[in-house]
């Protein structure tokens, strides 16, 4: 479990091919990681398999490859870090599973004072889980929707979300990894279920 509250920036060094998922290694600031502890990479819920000077690797299986950016993301690219929650600890943003729902696409960025704002798209069939005021996450960051129209949700990304994320480098067509939020998806499952 995470919370969307990106604790350091990381550097994907490499990525290799292994049968139809891959293996990552990512350089990472973190004094020390724990080999099997939970690391949330640009959102998506990675597991520990082997500790490299500066960093970690991790795998990334066939389905993780399929419905996550991970498998497209630049070599030497910045990636949004997370480690798990821990008893006791703050949860300054939301309940974050780590596990993408989506892969979605930018519709629009524009400044706004020293923010920006991005519209975003998404599938057609998790709309319903998006409301104003409630949360999301985007690339492994917490974020409090704005606005819902049709098939996209606005978000406002602050200064502190600018300069400590990779949401500073944002652009029109670029494709995020998307979790909604896990209470939405429990109230949707009581609805159905007293149906």
């Amino acid at each position: 479990m995470f919370t969307g509250i990106v604790q350091q920036a990381g550097t994907l060094e490499s990525r290799e091919r292994q049968h139809s998922g891959f293996r990552m290694r990512i350089a990472a600031p973190f004094e020390r990681v724990e080999l099997g502890e939970s690391i949330a990479v640009n959102g998506v819920c990675l597991t520990v398999a082997e500790h490299v000077p500066g960093g970690f690797v991790a795998d990334v299986s066939p389905e993780t490859h399929e419905k996550t950016t991970l498998g497209r993301l630049a070599l030497s690219g910045k990636v949004n870090l997370e480690r798990a929650l821990a008893v006791g600890d703050r949860l300054g943003g939301h309940f974050v599973s780590g596990h993408v729902d989506a892969v979605c696409q930018v519709a629009e960025v524009a400044t706004v004072g020293n923010a920006r704002r991005a519209r975003v798209r998404v599938p057609e069939e998790l709309i319903g889980f998006i409301a104003v005021k409630g949360s999301v996450t985007l690339d492994g960051v917490s974020l409090t929707v704005n606005a819902v129209r049709g098939n996209a949700f606005e978000v406002m990304l602050i200064p502190h979300t600018l300069e400590v994320t990779t949401l500073s480098e944002l652009r029109v067509g670029q494709e995020l990894n998307l979790e909604v939020d896990v209470l939405a998806r429990y109230v949707q499952r009581c609805l159905e279920a007293r149906h």
